[in-house]
């Protein structure tokens, strides 16, 4: 604030103020004496909370203190640019990461013209729209993208002293997050991978949502209708590090998540004004990791038709896999239709067909499929639709030429990121989801994980001060 600039001589002195004030305050609290019966739970909390109350209300008078909000009868308005009368001076209550203070002088201004009103110092501080202190806005995001908003507002209670009301984390985290859509969708900033090879998977997977946002929509029940929409998520990593078999795995802290209710069909492939939202949002993020720019890049799957239309359109140069695990689980399940759920037989030709598959065999997998397609009835019709998905995903399993490359043959970090991402935080037990609300956490979380939180709120932040004229 403009009233608070200060030389460093008057920052130390401000400094030395404040510490000789807490010292005080706690030295006439703590009654000094011998460690004996000493409860040092108790005692830790209760100077911690008498530490809290002396820096708030140190914080008060500080900012009460500075009154150049206050400058003149009118002011530009911030929200039309018109004139905007001074109307009186309005206090407010407001949660800091340091306690309740209130705000006292705090200029309002009305504009009749737009027929709103504002307090400058509000968005010179960050509080605008909210009676949270940036500090406590960022607690609430963090709290809010680990668990339910529940147990959010529980953890501000026992960790921070602080008493922010359920249902408040719940639309602090929301705001946020839709801050975080807009953010990801228009800051796209390249960056250049010292990688040689850069891995991108995609993969969707079920969140239960509102019965309003399943109206007209088939699903898997046994009537016909959906319980879940499809969240779908990108993951772009790298895998320069190796196992101690010399097989690449992924590098630490690598990793990298966007991920929303978007769709992914493409009416008509080639028309730029068409493309999908969720290939948008892919396009976005081989920019931003360097994907994009990568000398190698590689592209995995678990066979899905729409996974390789997004891949062909996005990344044609990419080397196309399909995830080696998901390809042996077709094949077991398979075994199990043929030969019966975890009978010998079933295990010994499952084997078979994975030793021959990793080995680059695929002709044999194909024929011993093959074999099973002129039986009737189930057998049959699975063997037939399996024998389609080997045959059409052949130059994405071979598997003993992609090993030869040094590539990551299987999707862990894709599947993994479903849980993370995902599962652990709108798919547990009660939850139940809109659209808007699903993407918001969605983007706070993947936000948060890929460690662009900060950055994002820099932008947030620097936007509401903005906002003074």
């Amino acid at each position: 604030m403009e009233g608070w600039n200060r030389d460093d001589s008057q920052k130390r002195g401000l400094k030395t103020e404040i510490t000789a004030t807490i010292a005080a305050e706690l030295n006439d609290f703590l009654d000094t004496g011998t460690s004996d019966g000493f409860d040092l739970e108790r005692v830790e909390a209760a100077l911690r909370q008498k530490a809290l109350f002396v820096a708030a209300r140190f914080l008060e008078d500080k900012i009460n203190q500075d009154t150049s909000d206050r400058t003149g009868a009118t002011r530009s308005c911030m929200f039309c640019g018109q004139d905007a009368r001074y109307v009186e001076q309005r206090p407010k209550r407001f949660t800091t990461v340091l306690g309740d203070i209130t705000i006292t002088a705090r200029a309002y201004y009305f504009c009749s013209a737009c027929n709103r009103g504002f307090c400058p110092k509000d968005y010179r501080l960050g509080l605008a729209e909210s009676s949270l202190s940036p500090g406590v806005v960022r607690m609430v995001g963090l709290v809010a993208s680990e668990g339910s908003f529940m147990e959010g507002a529980m953890l501000l209670h026992e960790l921070a002293a602080l008493d922010v009301s359920e249902k408040c984390v719940e639309r602090t985290a929301k705001k946020i997050g839709e801050a975080m859509i807009q953010d990801e969708a228009t800051v796209v900033t390249a960056t250049q991978n010292s990688s040689t090879t850069m891995y991108m998977g995609v993969d969707g997977t079920g969140v239960p949502m509102r019965p309003d946002e399943l109206k007209g929509r088939n699903g898997k029940q046994s009537d016909g209708s959906a319980k879940t929409r499809e969240v779908k998520e990108c993951v772009v990593w790298t895998a320069d590090s190796r196992d101690e078999k010399g097989n690449p795995v992924r590098d630490p802290g690598s990793v990298r998540y966007t991920a929303a209710i978007e769709s992914c069909a493409w009416p008509h492939a080639g028309i730029s004004e068409e493309v999908p939202p969720f290939a948008r949002r892919v396009e976005r993020e081989m920019v931003r990791t360097g994907y994009g720019a990568a000398p190698r890049q590689v592209f995995i799957g678990d066979g899905a038709a729409w996974i390789w239309n997004l891949a062909a359109m996005v990344a044609p140069d990419a080397i196309q896999i399909v995830d080696l695990y998901h390809a042996k689980e077709h094949l077991s399940l398979l075994a199990n239709t043929v030969y019966g759920a975890g009978t010998d037989l079933a295990r010994q030709w499952a084997l078979e067909q994975h030793a021959a598959l990793e080995s680059g065999r695929l002709d044999l997998v194909l024929k011993a499929i093959a074999h099973h397609k002129t039986q009737s009835g189930e057998i049959g019709n699975k063997a037939t639709t399996e024998f389609e998905y080997f045959y059409n995903n052949q130059q994405r399993m071979r598997y003993d030429y992609f090993r030869s490359l040094d590539l990551c043959v299987g999707s862990g970090v894709v599947e993994a990121g479903c849980r993370v991402v995902v599962g652990q935080r709108l798919k547990r037990s009660g939850m139940f989801w809109s659209i808007p609300g699903a993407n918001a956490i969605l983007a706070l979380r993947c936000g948060l994980l890929s460690h662009r939180f900060r950055s994002f709120w820099e932008r947030y932040l620097a936007s509401v001060k903005s906002r003074v004229a």
